[in-house]
């Protein structure tokens, strides 16, 4: 297919655009039991915390007071009975990994605030917009569910939307663009007959006065 043809003119697959790494492979199935492991602990996530009445962070401090308690009981156990000691991995982090993800976080973090400066300033109209209309959407929608069932739902979208566009990508390709090419001819059409005469009677007025 074209480029012309595609969604924003790209020239990239999708795979590619997702990054072409793990990610992307997760996010269009290329890893079946990746992506239907996630989406079923996910699944069993939601339904712990919606039907047991828990929150985040009660069911993770019950979990790690579970844990604790069955390696401490193991390791004293083990001592006496001259059995070996529960089998933990180095809880150890090396100073690069730390120092990656503080670049990684500090580098996301000055973007933010970047952004947020020229908004501020209105330096950047379109970024505003489209700014405000996210924080608009996430306001309605978060006035229809909850936190919990949002990110739910986000990640089902997250796993399921892009893989069904590479399965359908030319037919909805050709759909979208069919439309906004409609769309393009209606606005010219609007253009024409009505926001150029607007526009010339406002330039008329301005002159007269």
């Amino acid at each position: 297919m074209d480029s012309s043809d595609r969604l924003f003119n790209r020239h990239r697959t999708v795979h590619q655009i997702l990054g072409g790494g793990l990610v992307a492979d997760v996010m269009l199935w290329r890893r079946k039991n990746v992506t239907m492991g996630i989406l079923f602990i996910a699944l069993a996530a939601w339904v712990v915390f919606e039907r047991s009445g828990y929150t985040l962070l009660s069911l993770v401090s019950s979990v790690l007071l579970l844990l604790i308690a069955i390696f401490f009981l193991w390791a004293k156990s083990a001592a006496i009975l001259n059995r070996p000691a529960p089998p933990l991995p180095d809880l150890y982090l090396s100073e690069d990994v730390v120092n990656e993800a503080a670049d990684f976080i500090r580098s996301r973090v000055n973007t933010f605030l970047s952004v947020s400066e020229d908004i501020a300033l209105g330096k950047d109209s379109k970024m505003f917009f489209k700014v405000a209309a996210c924080l608009w959407l996430i306001s309605i929608v978060g006035g229809w569910t909850d936190f919990l069932t949002l990110g739910y739902t986000s990640l089902v979208i997250v796993l399921t939307v892009p893989a069904l566009y590479e399965r359908y990508e030319e037919q909805i390709d050709r759909y979208v663009m069919m439309g906004y090419r409609k769309l393009l001819r209606l606005y010219v059409k609007l253009d024409v007959e009505y926001v150029s005469k607007i526009r010339k009677w406002i330039l008329e007025k301005r002159k007269l006065s």
